[in-house]
């Protein structure tokens, strides 16, 4: 009896240890999906020696086409394919400091932010440049400038976009859809309104704004002022958020701080939110740095791994190990 006993109490021990941190596998349930773990270069379809570097973002239009924001010398930095992983078209080299945020508005606009120049800019759907804020090359904290701006987001209803700004900053600048300033918010600091590293920025359906305050392991929600209303700590470091037309949420996130950052991003969770509380509604894991879900429902994740991983609802129906069922993609 005693080798039972004593593996129970291995077991309990660790289930307390999970406990005690708040983590616990595949919080709410596993999201049943499959994966694609390299979209777009399976099969390669770019152009001949093209191949991604770091991917920083993805997203994806009205037309289900995919853009891919990426930092490596082989490729264009916005690469664009079809749903189904085929080279479309590409743009920006020598555009760029260093990619990091990309987000498609309901226009199918294309918003990127560059965090190496200081800039966020605005496309077309073929790569047409038509606004841009920021100062290349000059940081700072004023009207016209940014310090490593990070993401994104749009309002549900007045077209003006808030950009989280972000690395050097730590602040949220609000803007009019013709890219006027309005007005900023936040300052670095652990109290409510106060940021260390807003990485992410993503607003609902009723114009809350929700940011993702990664280095202080929160996600804080304000009005369309900048007014707080709450802040949630349970989930972790978030990496990126994304909020769908229906009030979906979902986010890539990791344990904590430290742990993103010494695990370069590897050992994140994809997590269904329930938005109005916070609450896990499933999890899996999953590496990345920002996530998107199609219209057709689909989890687009961009990895600093050099990866796209397309996620699809799905599951082996014979069970971990079996053979069977198993495609030529995913077998190993």
């Amino acid at each position: 009896m005693r080798p039972i006993l004593l593996a129970t109490t291995i077991c309990f021990s660790a289930l307390c240890l999970f406990a005690q941190q708040g983590w616990y596998p595949h919080e709410g349930g596993l999201l049943k999906y499959k994966v694609n773990i390299r979209f777009g270069e399976e099969p390669d379809t770019m152009p001949a020696g093209w191949k991604f570097g770091r991917v920083s973002a993805v997203a994806t239009d009205s037309a289900g086409q995919v853009y891919v924001f990426q930092r490596g010398p082989k490729a264009d930095p916005i690469v664009v394919f079809d749903a189904k992983g085929n080279y479309l078209r590409s743009w920006g080299k020598g555009m760029f400091g260093n990619p990091h945020g990309l987000r498609i508005d309901r226009n199918d606009n294309v918003w990127v932010t560059d965090n190496g120049d200081h800039q966020v800019m605005k496309f077309t759907r073929d790569g047409r440049l038509l606004m841009t804020l920021g100062i290349k090359g000059k940081l700072g904290t004023d009207e016209k400038t940014f310090y490593r701006p990070t993401d994104i987001a749009f309002s549900p209803t007045s077209g003006d976009f808030y950009v989280s700004d972000g690395y050097g900053n730590s602040r949220v600048v609000k803007f009019s859809a013709e890219g006027k300033f309005l007005m900023t918010w936040g300052k670095r600091g652990t109290q409510p309104g106060e940021f260390n590293t807003p990485h992410s920025v993503a607003t609902d359906s009723k114009g809350r704004v929700y940011v993702s305050d990664r280095e202080n392991n929160r996600i804080q929600i304000f009005d369309a002022n900048g007014k707080f209303l709450k802040q949630w700590k349970h989930l972790g470091a978030t990496q990126n958020i994304w909020i769908t037309p229906q009030d979906q949420m979902w986010i890539i996130t990791h344990r904590d701080n430290i742990e993103n950052i010494t695990y370069d991003t590897l050992a994140g969770r994809i997590m269904h939110i329930e938005l109005e509380t916070g609450k896990v509604l499933g999890a899996m894991e999953s590496p990345g740095h920002w996530i998107h879900m199609s219209k057709a429902g689909e989890i687009f994740i961009g990895s600093l791994t050099g990866n796209v991983f397309r996620w699809y609802p799905g599951w082996l129906e014979k069970g971990l190990g079996s053979e069977e069922g198993l495609t030529p993609a995913n077998k190993r």
